[in-house]
């Protein structure tokens, strides 16, 4: 029999939305608004002062500003010296990790009381700089201050960097691409399954009241391409990207059920951390087994299921994470779920607000509030990198017969994969390439602008290139609106990878270009 005093659970959450008009009055700093969060976290766990006692505190990284110990001055805020104090790095898997590796701290008796805290202000940093005020100058930390520096070495591999794959709108349409294919949809399809998902969303974040966005969307709205809601990276127009110019921030609090009875929180207050489970793949999707599905995504929802003895049809409500169409889209094929299933409780990252690392701690903190009204259990999925890493937790309104069971993160090898080629290597040789997936990003004059393909080699390897910047011909050729007759993919065509001004570009034969 599990000591039920010492099970995990959550006695408070606080979250807020700040400075939607994007004043310059309005403007706070990331510090600010979670320190504003925790009060509300505090406040709502009905114990004056109970932060003052943490002694663990985890600081989700924020990208808006930058800081030299951002946990430490959290703690400094709430008057806490907790034992751990972490800064993280980036990782939108970490508020779903954080939360439960707390909890089986909290379980195994190595903590009392932790605190998950995150916050970003990059809506406010924004209308700062478009006025031209120095926000240190209104009071922001200096200490260093200012944006982050931008590392590259964490946004991806050297071959994803050469291929220009380091940024997200740039990858995860190379995921969402392949399993059309796979799948056999038409773009036309496929499009409109991803617009049905997000004007969903959008509906869920409108009851939000901490939701970056309050408007409902229809599919046609969500996507119709048009002024307003240009095309990024196909199939994505902007209304399928992640929102991360917003003000948002979110704590929440969990304590062992001891700890929270001593306290006199009420049980009504309480959420139970059941646990979950991470997964992780190779963090170059390069380096993977192919682009229509994440072995990691569906082995974390799997295990944290399994370790809990539930089906996913004994869970009442689920938050998967939504930065782009195709993660919903994977989990709910691997869960076997209806293809249009609403899997949100907070709104997506789109409508919602996609504050970087912290989307799925608002989650977690709505998930407890919906708990608390009635619900029996919630699942949260949260993903990092490029579909890279995975974390799911179980959260129940009672305790977890078994007490805490989570479970240990774990790591997806890919012993199949594909070698991969350096581009530039397969380049000097003047070399075809079958295309495996591939993606065409838009200017902002709405045209095709530069086109970013996986393809492998006649021996088989794997190759990432792009076309040469300005070579807009060969990116219009390997546009969607541009494929072949009777060709519902460009996944199987042939293009050529030859050197360029001395780099590896991809061409499309002009017969082929539109």
């Amino acid at each position: 029999m599990p000591d039920e005093s010492r099970i995990p659970v959550l006695v408070g959450v606080g979250q807020l939305r700040a400075n939607r008009e994007r004043t310059v009055d309005g403007a706070r700093e990331p510090l600010e608004l979670m320190a504003r969060a925790l009060e509300l976290a505090e406040r709502d766990a009905g114990v004056p002062g109970l932060l003052r006692s943490a002694d663990g505190l985890a600081a989700i990284r924020t990208v808006s500003w930058a800081y030299d110990d951002l946990a430490g001055s959290v703690a400094a805020r709430i008057g806490a010296t907790p034992r751990t104090c972490e800064n993280t790095p980036l990782g939108g898997q970490l508020p779903a990790r954080l939360l439960d590796r707390a909890a089986a701290a909290i379980w195994a008796g190595e903590s009392d009381v932790a605190v998950v805290v995150g916050g970003e202000a990059q809506a406010s940093a924004n209308a700062l700089a478009k006025a031209g005020v120095d926000p240190v100058a209104r009071g922001w930390s200096a200490t260093p201050g200012g944006p982050p520096p931008l590392d590259l070495g964490e946004l991806g591999s050297a071959e994803m960097l050469a291929a220009g794959l380091f940024l997200p709108p740039r990858t995860y349409p190379l995921f969402e691409n392949r399993l059309q294919a796979d799948l056999g949809l038409t773009p036309e399809e496929n499009a409109a399954w991803s617009a049905r998902l997000y004007a969903d969303l959008s509906r869920v974040a409108a009851g939000n009241p901490v939701a970056w966005s309050p408007d409902v969307l229809t599919p046609e709205q969500v996507g119709t391409v048009g002024p307003g809601n240009r095309m990024v990276c196909e199939p994505y127009p902007l209304s399928m990207n992640a929102m991360p110019n917003v003000d948002q921030a979110v704590a929440v609090v969990v304590t062992s059920l001891g700890t929270a009875r001593d306290h006199g929180v009420p049980g009504s207050g309480l959420t139970y951390v059941w646990g979950g489970a991470g997964v992780d793949d190779p963090p170059d999707p390069l380096r993977r087994t192919g682009f229509s599905r994440s072995r990691a995504l569906g082995q974390a929802l799997d295990r944290s299921l399994d370790a809990a003895g539930l089906a996913i049809g004994d869970v009442d409500l689920v938050d998967v994470y939504s930065c782009f169409p195709v993660v919903p889209k994977l989990a709910a094929l691997h869960l076997g779920l209806d293809r249009d299933a609403v899997l949100s409780v907070a709104g997506g990252h789109s409508s919602f607000g996609g504050p970087l690392n912290t989307y799925s701690l608002h989650a977690i903190a709505t998930m407890a509030e919906r708990l608390r009204a009635g619900a029996g259990s919630g699942l949260v999925h949260a993903n990092g990198g490029y579909l890279s890493y995975q974390h799911s937790v179980l959260l129940g309104s009672r305790p977890h017969p078994e007490g805490y069971v989570g479970r240990e993160p774990t790591t997806v090898a890919h012993p199949d994969a594909p070698g991969l080629l350096d581009a530039a290597t397969a380049a000097r040789d003047g070399c075809e390439l079958t295309v495996e997936t591939a993606t065409v990003e838009h200017g902002r004059d709405g045209a095709p602008e530069q086109a970013f393909v996986v393809g492998r080699t006649p021996t088989g390897e794997r190759v990432a290139a792009a076309t040469a910047p300005g070579d807009r011909a060969s990116a219009a050729g390997l546009s969607l609106a541009n494929l072949p007759p009777g060709a519902i993919t460009h996944v199987g065509r042939t293009v050529r990878l030859a050197l360029r001004d001395g780099q590896a570009a991809v061409t499309v034969p002009a017969g082929d270009a539109a």
